[in-house]
């Protein structure tokens, strides 16, 4: 397939055409010219209102139901989702059903995806059937296709598992994931502990249990050595202690979820279940560290942490229903209004390099792996928007300031409607 984006300002700091309008042609999956006033009759046109191009976005966390919850999300719905706003690569939890702990479910999910437009690289679970009790069979998910291992949303309580895993990886050079939550001081807390948990009722969920956890996480690091990724980390401590983390010279990264860089927990007073995400929101202060942690490096990547959760466990009382919220489709319109659109694209497509994917920056001879979007639309985000087939999104009425129109990857195009 031979495509021409016509007119589009080229988002990439590492390409030598970065800001500047320029038509791109790409031929058989490969960019092979770019300049001005490209005539390429046999090639499809593609001029889109304020085009922009990026190199491919990448979300390091992301939930489909397949296999096991297909009424939350299939596989073939979901990388529909993620191509429609803007992702050409994902991460995938393995908090599926049976869950992704042995080299043969990691095979599933990659069959699953084959010849699709967007690239899916499974994560497989730390410890077998996601218990947290012994470790899975890491290196045969490793050589199946695994990119990394955690238990999504799950907190691994015994820190000599932790520091065994941290050793074990070092063999294949695997990225540990260690979900940053002390159980034992969660308890039953549903949201935030602070001034609207106690307003509205709300057993509450203090800063501390996550804060602590990241603590215990970095000595274990300094101990054993390795690689670890904190995922979605969401206090100002949090952001301090791996900056400082960082400084020492550990090798950790760590993510925020767009939903946690956004939205604050004084929401919740409508006890809509939409808001019921982990970690929970915080409050204003927690969002202004995270946004400044993003603009000096210390948070390495944003995550849509897109976790579709069916309308029978989201349409219930707020202490019953499910954890997450769909998010791919708001990524780029949420992000946008706390940061610039350079920050955004570069928060959007830097975990690539941590969980050991190819990078492709905009040039001739390389491969056309790019996502197209207008940073300037601003749209109230409603349930109309919501590709997912879960419908569960907590940006629900918010005024976003991006679009993004698909992408271009694998010599395939896919544009939203």
């Amino acid at each position: 397939m031979n495509i021409l984006l016509k007119s589009a300002t080229i988002i990439d700091s590492q390409s030598e055409f970065h800001n500047k309008k320029l038509d791109i042609l790409i031929e058989k999956g490969v960019i092979t010219k770019i300049g001005k006033n490209i005539n390429a009759p046999k090639a499809k046109e593609i001029s889109l209102k304020d085009l922009h191009v990026s190199q491919g976005w990448f979300d390091s966390s992301v939930s489909f139901g397949e296999p096991g919850f297909e009424e939350r999300e299939t596989i073939e719905n979901g990388l529909e989702t993620a191509a429609k706003s803007g992702f050409t690569t994902v991460a995938v939890n393995p908090n599926t059903q049976p869950i992704i702990d042995s080299n043969a479910d990691v095979s599933f999910l990659k069959g699953k995806a084959q010849n699709h437009a967007v690239d899916l690289y499974p994560i497989g679970t730390l410890t077998v059937k996601g218990e947290g009790v012994d470790m899975a069979e890491l290196y045969d998910m490793y050589n199946a296709g695994a990119i990394a291992f955690g238990d999504y949303q799950k907190a691994i309580s015994n820190p000599n598992l932790l520091k065994i895993v941290l050793l074990y990886a070092q063999n294949f050079d695997g990225l540990v994931l260690s979900f940053p939550q002390t159980d034992s001081i969660v308890g039953k807390g549903v949201m935030n502990e602070e001034a609207t948990s106690t307003l509205i009722g709300l057993k509450g969920i203090p800063a501390l249990s996550e804060e602590l956890q990241i603590a215990r996480d970095l000595f274990l690091l300094e101990y054993t050595g390795g690689k670890l990724h904190i995922p979605t980390v969401s206090t100002a401590k949090s952001v301090k202690l791996i900056k400082e983390a960082k400084k020492k010279g550990l090798d950790v990264s760590c993510s925020v979820a767009v939903h946690n860089l956004v939205l604050t927990d004084d929401l919740l007073v409508g006890f809509d279940t939409n808001y019921k995400v982990l970690p929970p929101l915080r409050t204003k202060k927690d969002t202004k560290a995270l946004i400044k942690g993003l603009e000096d490096g210390t948070i390495d990547m944003v995550t849509s942490d897109h976790n579709p959760i069916d309308i029978e466990n989201k349409k219930v009382e707020f202490d019953r229903a499910m954890y997450g919220t769909t998010g791919l489709e708001t990524a780029l319109g949420a992000l946008h209004t706390v940061t610039s659109i350079e920050k955004s694209v570069e928060m959007l497509t830097n975990g690539k390099q941590r969980f050991g994917i190819e990078t492709n920056t905009i040039a001739v001879g390389n491969k056309a792996d790019l996502t197209l979007f207008n940073p300037n639309e601003v749209t109230t985000f409603s349930e109309e928007h919501i590709v997912s087939s879960s419908k569960n999104s907590a940006f629900i009425g918010m005024e976003l300031k991006g679009r993004a129109y698909g992408i271009i990857n694998n010599d395939q195009i896919i544009i939203a409607e």
